[in-house]
């Protein structure tokens, strides 16, 4: 399967609204097209700096911003694409394959990452020629 930033896509969670405060869930298998393996979220982010910058063979991801505000760019080794998160019921759904960065982080922001997959260093690209080679692009 050849993935693309087309197979990127914005995930609208469930939300339950109430005047003591909203609400949003996640179940595996329903709202998202993986099953959750491993869950890790960054924060305190200094200005400036720039997270991601890597690809994956394998993993999935869901990418949330819990709090505040950041930017997905998602590149498939042709074209790239930036994706605003600002919205704790709005993910944004990468295929594996995808190389993605992370920048223009608010103060106070927190990203989510739901994940397919255990954390396993050999999944990971992160040198973006050696990405676009085993895509086929370079």
């Amino acid at each position: 399967m050849r993935t693309s930033i087309l197979d990127c896509r914005i995930i609208e969670l469930p939300r339950v609204k109430e005047p003591r405060g909203n609400l949003t869930f996640v179940e595996n298998g329903k709202h998202i097209p993986f099953l959750i393996q491993r869950v890790y979220y960054l924060y305190d982010v200094p200005g400036g700096a720039t997270r991601a910058g890597h690809g994956h063979r394998e993993l999935q991801q869901l990418i949330i911003a819990m709090s505040g505000s950041f930017t997905v760019i998602i590149d498939d080794g042709n074209a790239h694409k930036e994706v605003p998160l600002n919205r704790s019921y709005y993910g944004l759904y990468i295929p594996k394959m995808i190389w993605r960065e992370i920048v223009d982080f608010s103060s106070g922001a927190v990203c989510t990452v739901l994940a397919s997959t255990l954390y396993d260093e050999s999944d990971y690209f992160r040198d973006y020629a050696e990405f676009r080679a085993a895509k086929g692009t370079s």
